[in-house]
């Protein structure tokens, strides 16, 4: 791995992390949240600096999981999540030298922010599912891997992020954005998914619009679309900015300087959702993505309100 810029030792110093290995670890975690979460990451670059450590940590470790169960050995797959949990279960009660970075690091958050093992051990629950569900007959059912899929990164965020109140009044908020961010990318990536023999979309709501797997599979294989894909996708678009509306108004009750970043996320993702109906609900033979203009359009104006409420708020660093 590169040395680390000028950035990631910021980050780190500011945090307070001094051991060289834990350092390395947080390094790797960073370098999966900015290869594969893009969007997350700029609007992470919004948080005071001490914070982005433990978000890094958050999104590397999610990252990490969701590969192994990507993988295509199943059995090879079942091991590693094995390996994964029995690291994660000795490393959130103390120190774990032998276990994993990734796990290492959000354990090493998780102990600083006081995170409930309870919620690891929802999100473990979802990715073995990953393993062996290939589709989700209705929303209830959809709604039981999100939950742990998404939902618990949003609770897990929230110690992180920092409450004006009660942390109890914005939980249902957080885990509302999680399972919209989780929706969104279901959405954007029908096609991927398909390719891995899954689809998270919900049976009993394509079947309103006369889709199934068949047919999705159909348009895949030809890479273009049909009218029932799309107004099933329509639908279920819409849907999904009616959970970002619902989950918009916890926001305030975030701490001020964690509001920009969390409204830029929310905006940038929500973005992914209008680039769809705008490639004409095209999601099986292309990857839509926010272009960089929009991108940019978003993260400036929220380093600017960052900005200012760092300057009304000073945060004090979080020793580790």
């Amino acid at each position: 791995m590169r040395p680390a810029g000028r950035a990631e030792r910021a980050e780190l110093d500011a945090a307070g992390v001094v051991d060289p290995v834990l350092r390395e670890d947080y390094l790797i975690c960073r370098a999966l949240h900015a290869a594969h979460g893009r969007t997350y990451f700029l609007a992470t670059r919004l948080l005071p600096v001490e914070r982005r450590v433990h978000v890094h940590a958050l999104y590397g470790f999610a990252r990490h999981a969701d590969e192994i169960v990507d993988a295509p050995d199943e059995t090879a797959s079942t091991g590693r999540l094995d390996a994964v949990e029995a690291d994660l279960t000795r490393a959130l009660a103390g120190p774990a030298p032998d276990a994993h970075p990734v796990v290492r690091a959000v354990a090493h958050t998780a102990r600083t922010y006081g995170l409930a093992p309870e919620l690891f051990d929802d999100f473990m629950a979802s990715m073995r599912m990953d393993l062996t569900v290939t589709g989700y007959a209705d929303d209830a059912a959809l709604a039981r891997y999100v939950r742990g899929s998404a939902e618990v990164i949003g609770l897990q965020m929230l110690p992180v992020l920092g409450t004006v109140g009660p942390r109890e009044e914005a939980a249902p908020y957080a885990a509302l954005l999680g399972a919209a961010f989780q929706v969104t990318n279901f959405l954007r990536d029908v096609g991927e998914d398909l390719d891995r023999g899954r689809v998270y979309l919900p049976a009993d709501e394509l079947a309103a619009f006369d889709v199934d797997r068949e047919l999705l599979c159909w348009c895949r294989d030809r890479r273009r679309t049909d009218p029932r894909v799309r107004r099933a996708l329509a639908h279920l678009v819409a849907r999904t900015h009616a959970t970002y509306r619902r989950a918009e108004r916890g926001i305030d009750l975030l701490e001020p300087m964690s509001r920009a970043c969390v409204d830029a996320a929310r905006r940038l993702y929500e973005g992914i959702l209008d680039e769809i109906a705008d490639a004409g609900y095209d999601v099986l033979s292309r990857r839509v993505a926010v272009p960089a203009r929009r991108r940019a359009a978003v993260a400036l104006p929220g380093a600017a309100r960052a900005g200012l409420a760092r300057l009304r708020t000073p945060s004090p660093g979080r020793g580790a």
